[in-house]
C-alpha cells in the first residue's frame, strides 16, 4: 500500500512537473516548473487526504488553488504582466484535479490527461497557425459532423425494425458517423498536403478521399493535358490500393472477429497492387497539383443518402440470402461495389458480427465488391479519359482482377 502511495505521488510529481516544463519555457509569469509540480503533488495529497477522511478535502484543495490564481492575477495587474488569456489558470486548476485523479482512479486516465494539457500548451503557435488557415468550409464540416455524431445518433432508437429484422436506426447512423468521420479525415489530410502532394501522396490522399472521385478526376484531366496518362495511372492505382487499407479499418471498426477472414486475402489484394506500383513507378512524374478537389465531406444530405445506402444494401443482403442463396448475395456484392464499397463492407461485416452471415462468404463478398469497383472505374476511365491513360489502367486492372478471382477461386 505505502508503495502505491509514493507511486501516486510520483506520477502525479512527473505530469505537474511536464507541464510546468512547458509554461517555464514559455516565460509564465504565474505559474511554472516548481509551481506546476507542486499543484499536481497538492492534488494527489488531497485525494489520499479524502480517502483517510472526507472527500470534501478535495474541493476545499480545490478551493484554495483558486485563490492562489485570484491572488497571482491580482499582483499581476499591479505590475502590468498580466496575461490577458486564461489558458495557465485552467491549466493550473486542470492539473490539480488530474493529481487527485492518480489516486482515485483510473491512474492511466490520469496520465492521458496529463500528457494531454501538456502537449496542447506546447503546440499552441502551431495550433494557432492552423486556426488561422481554417476556412468557413472547414469550420462549417467539423460543425456538422458535431452534429451527426453528437446530436442526431444518441436520439435515435437501438432496435431492430422491418423486414428481416436488419435495420437498426442507430447501428445504422453508426457506419454514417464512422465513413464521415474517414472522409472527413481524408479532407483535413487533403488540406494540409494537397497543393505540394506528390505522385505517392496524391494517390493515398485520393485513396482516403475518394478512389472513384480520384480516378474521375485525373481521367478528365489526361483528356485536358497530353502527357498526364502515365502520371494519372499511378495515382488511380495507388487510391485503389489504399481502398483496402479503408477496408481493413472499416472491418476493424465495426467487427474486429471479422478481420483474421479478410486480413488474408485482402491483405494479398493490397500487395499486388504495392508490387504493381513499384513496378510502373519510374513512368510517373510529380503532377504539378492535385487535380482532385472534394467536397464538404460533413454534409448532411449526403450523409443521410449514405446512411440510406447502407440501410437498403444490408436489407438487400439479408433477402438475397434469405430468397436466393449464395448467388444472390454475389451478385447483390458485385452490384453494390460498382460506386460504393464502404456500403457492402460495412453490412457485411454487421452481419457477420451478429451471426447472420458466415464469415467465409462474407469476406468473398467484399473482395468481390471491391473487384467491381475496380471494373467500374475502368468504365469510367475509357469514357471519361484518354485512350493511352484507359489502355494503361486495363492493362494493370487485368493482373488484379486475376489475382481476386484466384483468390475467389482457391483460398480456404
Amino acid at each position: 500500500m505505502l508503495s502505491t502511495t509514493f507511486m501516486d505521488l510520483g506520477i502525479a510529481l512527473g505530469l505537474g512537473l511536464l507541464t510546468g516544463l512547458q509554461k517555464e519555457r514559455a516565460a509564465s509569469p504565474l505559474a511554472g516548473l516548481r509551481t506546476f509540480g507542486l499543484v499536481t503533488v497538492a492534488g494527489a495529497v488531497a485525494a489520499l487526504l479524502g480517502e483517510a477522511t472526507t472527500p470534501w478535502v478535495i474541493v476545499g484543495g480545490l478551493l484554495a488553488i483558486a485563490s492562489l490564481m485570484v491572488a497571482g492575477n491580482i499582483v499581476l495587474l499591479r505590475t502590468d504582466k498580466l496575461d490577458p488569456g486564461q489558458t495557465t489558470e485552467a491549466a493550473f486548476v486542470l492539473m490539480y484535479l488530474i493529481g487527485a485523479l492518480v489516486v482515485v482512479g483510473p491512474r492511466e486516465v490520469a496520465i492521458v490527461c496529463g500528457a494531454t494539457v501538456a502537449m496542447l500548451l506546447h503546440l499552441r503557435e502551431e495550433l494557432h497557425t492552423w486556426v488561422v488557415k481554417l476556412t468557413d468550409r472547414d469550420v462549417r464540416a467539423m460543425m456538422q459532423f458535431v452534429v451527426i455524431s453528437l446530436v442526431v445518433l444518441p436520439v435515435l432508437p437501438d432496435e431492430a425494425y422491418g423486414p428481416y429484422t436488419v435495420i437498426n436506426p442507430r447501428q445504422v447512423w453508426w457506419m454514417v458517423v464512422l465513413i464521415v468521420g474517414l472522409n472527413l479525415a481524408g479532407y483535413g489530410a487533403f488540406r494540409i498536403f494537397g497543393a505540394r502532394a506528390g505522385t505517392a501522396l496524391a494517390g493515398v490522399l485520393g485513396g482516403v478521399v475518394s478512389s472513384t472521385a480520384t480516378t474521375i478526376s485525373y481521367a478528365r484531366q489526361t483528356k485536358a493535358e497530353a502527357g498526364r496518362d502515365r502520371t494519372a495511372v499511378v495515382i488511380v492505382w495507388v487510391a485503389s490500393g489504399v481502398v483496402f487499407v479503408r477496408i481493413l479499418f472499416e472491418i476493424s471498426a465495426v467487427a474486429p472477429s471479422f478481420l483474421r477472414y479478410t486480413a488474408g486475402p485482402l491483405l494479398i489484394m493490397l500487395g499486388a497492387f504495392a508490387l504493381i506500383a513499384a513496378m510502373i513507378w519510374r513512368s510517373a512524374s510529380e503532377p504539378s497539383n492535385l487535380a482532385l478537389q472534394p467536397g464538404n465531406p460533413s454534409e448532411l444530405k449526403p450523409a443521410i443518402l449514405f446512411g440510406a445506402l447502407y440501410a437498403g444494401v444490408l436489407l438487400v443482403v439479408a433477402a438475397a440470402e434469405d430468397l436466393l442463396g449464395d448467388a444472390g448475395l454475389y451478385a447483390a456484392a458485385a452490384l453494390s461495389g460498382l460506386t460504393d464499397v464502404d456500403a457492402i463492407t460495412l453490412s457485411t461485416s454487421r452481419l457477420v458480427s451478429t451471426d447472420r452471415l458466415d464469415p467465409n462468404v462474407g469476406w468473398r463478398l467484399v473482395l468481390l465488391a471491391s473487384m467491381s469497383n475496380l471494373v467500374f472505374k475502368l468504365v469510367v476511365a475509357a469514357i471519361l479519359g484518354s485512350a493511352a491513360f484507359a489502355r494503361r489502367l486495363a492493362r494493370l486492372a487485368v493482373i488484379a482482377l486475376a489475382v481476386g478471382a484466384a483468390l475467389l477461386t482457391f483460398w480456404p
